[in-house]
């Protein structure tokens, strides 16, 4: 099964005051492109996910190869992001994990590990410690449900209102929990 990431890099970043996923981390790469590359580790194919104006992203990402999925409902949310993508991907994708652009901490072999677990017809969640992270896989069975998507809310409602479909899996990575959402926190990477 041909799984692959899209990786969610359409964001405003209200919160962070400034376009984040320009951020340098303190190794000297951008947010962005130190989550690009933790996913190209992965050996998994790629899409990631932008607002159609979004130049100085597009010129990075392209720097590095990555092809891009414009989306142009973003700005009304995470979930019309989601929708945007889902029918652009390509039809060889069994499955998707959806990962998001302000997660550096998440290692490669995470990614791989939660695409192993992905059969037809399930939602792949990793736990760390008890808590639900990031990326979520949807097998090829839910990208209907995913391409309908609208809101602020991504994929949560779906996780949500279908619990036995989900299958939960423990990581040993902390990073499914930590994000960036302001310059503070670019320390602790």
């Amino acid at each position: 099964m041909t799984v692959g990431v899209l990786l969610l890099a359409a964001g405003r970043s209200a919160r962070y005051g400034s376009d984040k996923r320009l951020a340098r981390l303190p190794a000297g790469e951008t947010l962005l492109a130190t989550v690009v590359a933790n996913v190209q580790r992965s050996g998994l194919p790629l899409r990631v996910c932008l607002r159609p104006d979004d130049g100085a992203a597009r010129q990075l990402l392209e720097a590095q190869a990555v092809s891009v999925l414009p989306c142009p409902d973003s700005v009304l949310g995470m979930g019309h992001t989601i929708a945007d993508a889902i029918p652009l991907l390509p039809a060889c994708w069994r499955g998707v994990l959806i990962a998001l652009a302000d997660m550096p901490a998440i290692q490669p072999e995470t990614f791989c590990q939660v695409a192993t677990e992905l059969v037809e017809g399930a939602i792949v969640v990793p736990v760390w410690r008890g808590r639900a992270g990031h990326p979520v896989a949807f097998s090829r069975a839910w990208f209907g449900a995913l391409a309908n998507l609208s809101g602020d809310r991504g994929a949560r409602a779906l996780i949500q209102a279908n619990p036995g479909k989900c299958r939960e899996i423990a990581v040993t990575d902390p990073g499914i929990l930590l994000d960036i959402d302001r310059p503070s926190d670019l320390v602790l990477y």
